[in-house]
């Protein structure tokens, strides 16, 4: 008889997969009533506040050591502003995916914040359906779940296999990917915090694991 020993190891990704390294942007400029944010193709897009700057360079310190393939960006400046520190380290340069953009909020664009705040009704229907669209004029949820996933398959085209991949995206776009990677209801991932890393692994058949989420150890 041999005296055969398997000691435990920390997980590796698989030959084949690839890493996405989700972040959510930095906090953007405060909300203000009666002053609407600056749009994008009808979607709020105000700069990241200080803190947000702040933020960032915390987290080009955190991933800046890290092999990287590629970083990728939504058409919103915050997500670009905050991917800056470590593009500059890298010396990568930034790919804009437009499908990577936050969830369109239809008549509570530029304003949920406040509506948070104020204990709008709209939002406590928001939470209890899960569901966005029950916003008027919000993006319908099976098109979300669609684009959110055309973008996850685009990072991983683009980047290829055996590597890892930056995605500075939004909120509702990381917990959209990780319901999707875990099979979990429309909103268990909802409250991902600024600057945050969540790391989602393709694997090389097509699979999604989610191996981590919402990891701020660097802030």
């Amino acid at each position: 008889m041999t005296d055969a020993r398997y000691h435990q190891h920390q997980f590796t990704p698989p030959p084949g997969a690839t890493e996405l390294v989700l972040v959510r942007h930095g906090a953007s400029g405060p909300a203000v009533e009666g002053v609407p944010f600056p749009l994008l193709e009808g979607q709020s897009d105000p700069p990241l506040a200080p803190e947000g700057e702040v933020q960032a360079r915390a987290l080009a310190e955190r991933l800046g050591g890290e092999p990287i393939a590629g970083v990728f960006v939504s058409t919103l400046r915050r997500t670009a502003q905050t991917a800056a520190p470590l593009v500059a380290r890298t010396g990568t340069e930034p790919v804009v995916l437009a499908d990577l953009r936050e969830v369109y909020l239809g008549e509570l664009e530029g304003e949920f914040r406040i509506r948070v705040a104020n204990g709008d009704p709209l939002i406590a229907r928001l939470w209890a359906e899960e569901r966005w669209d029950v916003v008027p004029g919000a993006e319908p949820m099976e098109a979300f779940t669609r684009r959110v996933r055309a973008a996850a398959d685009a990072v991983v085209a683009a980047a290829g296999p055996d590597c890892s991949a930056v995605v500075v995206t939004h909120g509702g776009v990381i917990a959209e990917l990780c319901r999707q990677a875990t099979g979990s209801r429309a909103f268990a991932f909802v409250n991902v915090d600024n600057a945050s890393i969540s790391r989602l692994v393709v694997l090389a058949d097509g699979a999604w694991l989610l191996r981590s989420y919402n990891d701020t150890a660097h802030l």
